[in-house]
């Protein structure tokens, strides 16, 4: 593919993989503004009485621009406003904040008073971070990602999605792609919206398990009589299936004697480490996988019920929860005001687009597969736009994303968004009845 046949000059100043002139193509003909303005307005953007016609204008959005240029504050009332601007302004990085209760870009305005420029409502949202697991993947470091070590992206959108849904009740949750190194998750409902920052931090700390650092040996501490259900169901039905199975093997846990130290050091029991490695210094030669077979001479021996010292009952438990349990970013699930990366936007590092993610279907996702800035401007260039599409993103590799966000999330999400508007206004309508009747 050729500059020209997008359309564009070469900018020799960005790598090719993030072209600004490709972005500009991108944002020109791909970019799913309407969905994205649906989505966020919740509704509100009806006819009904009960709507909020200035919910989507009180939205915060961040452009980050060439030579970091950042841009707070923004806010729109409409999608061709919100399109207008991208397509003006050409971000790298798009970030969306929360509901003020007045206009953001107004705010100097209402500058006077603690409370004249707050955030009201804001999705609840999670980021986890690969590079957070460097202690416990060998194949890559930072923001390298593989095959190997993706599972734990994997683990940690089953771990977390199951727990929104069960034990939260929650029932709009979108998961996506970072574009690099890690997965987002946004919950949408209205309840989940409403929470403040006390009441964030309380589920954020729910999913609080790992709790080490990196001069820790034991980085994760199962107290208490009983684990919680919660790590029960997602022990039994998550993290033990994929350490044994994929990253035991994967990561070569065992392979070497620095790796075996490693697990050992987690282990309380001197005469229990010093049996252990006694063992692995006999059997370094094995027919079969060395992982597999010194990690069942470990389960054999902690759960054989003949050591008795503090903490070996559930010692096999905690090694597993230290390699594979979901290690959230807690601070940006505890504040209404904290900024997230959009759906849909461009990574500049990799080219990539940060794509949603079924959560029934994780397991299939593979991050080098998610479409880049070359290969849809490519798909854009070999296709053409019939009248059977919705779009010209239904021609190219990000339709199925598109089309999973406005099918899958977008239409149960506003459903739930109109009975909720019509919930509220009919008790407003109630109580200003009451408040009438002597």
């Amino acid at each position: 593919m050729t500059t020209e046949e997008v359309g564009c000059e070469q900018d020799n100043s960005f790598p090719d993989r993030f072209n600004a002139n490709y972005l500009k193509v991108y944002y020109g003909r791909l970019f799913p503004y309407v969905d994205m303005f649906k989505w966020l307005s919740y509704g509100n953007d009806g006819k009904h009485p009960g709507c909020d016609q200035s919910y989507f204008g009180r939205r915060e959005f961040s452009f980050t621009l060439d030579n970091n240029i950042y841009l707070r504050f923004q806010s729109f009332n409409t999608a061709s406003d919100l399109e207008n601007a991208i397509k003006e302004k050409c971000p790298f990085k798009i970030d969306i904040g929360a509901v003020y209760n007045v206009d953001p870009a107004k705010r100097h305005a209402y500058a006077q008073g603690d409370n004249n420029f707050t955030p009201l409502e804001r999705e609840l949202v999670f980021d986890i971070d690969i590079s957070d697991y460097d202690d416990v993947r060998y194949c890559c470091s930072g923001a390298d990602v593989c095959s190997n070590c993706w599972p734990l992206m994997t683990v940690a959108i089953k771990v977390i999605d199951t727990s929104l849904r069960e034990d939260f009740g929650f029932n709009h949750i979108l998961w996506v792609y970072s574009g690099r190194r890690g997965v987002h998750c946004w919950v949408c409902d209205l309840k989940a919206r409403r929470l403040n920052n006390e009441q964030r931090a309380a589920v954020a700390d729910y999913f609080r398990v790992y709790k080490g650092n990196e001069n820790s040996n034991r980085k994760v501490s199962l107290m208490g009589p009983a684990l919680h259900p919660f790590l029960v169901r997602s022990y039994t039905e998550v993290l033990r299936d994929s350490f044994e199975n994929k990253l035991l093997s994967s990561q070569n846990l065992f392979s070497s004697q620095e790796r075996c130290e490693k697990i050992l050091e987690m282990i309380p029991d001197e005469h229990i480490v010093s049996e252990l490695r006694a063992k692995w210094q006999e059997n370094k030669r094995v027919k079969d996988d060395i992982n597999v077979f010194r990690w069942e001479q470990l389960k054999h021996l902690l759960q054989s019920g003949k050591h008795k010292a503090q903490g070996i009952r559930r010692c096999v438990e905690e090694i597993v929860f230290s390699f594979t349990y979901p290690r959230l970013d807690m601070e940006v699930s505890r504040h209404l005001n904290h900024l997230l990366k959009a759906p849909f936007c461009v990574h500049p590092q990799t080219g990539r687009v940060c794509i949603p993610i079924d959560p029934k279907e994780c397991e299939e996702f593979d991050p080098a597969d998610a479409p880049t800035l070359s290969r849809l401007l490519g798909e854009l260039n070999m296709g053409g736009f019939r009248a059977d599409m919705d779009s010209e993103w239904d021609g190219t590799s990000l339709g199925k994303s598109v089309r999973y966000f406005r099918q899958s999330f977008l239409q149960p999400l506003l459903k739930s968004c109109k009975g909720d508007i019509e919930s509220c206004y009919s008790a407003k309508v109630e109580q200003g009845k009451n408040s009438l009747s002597w």
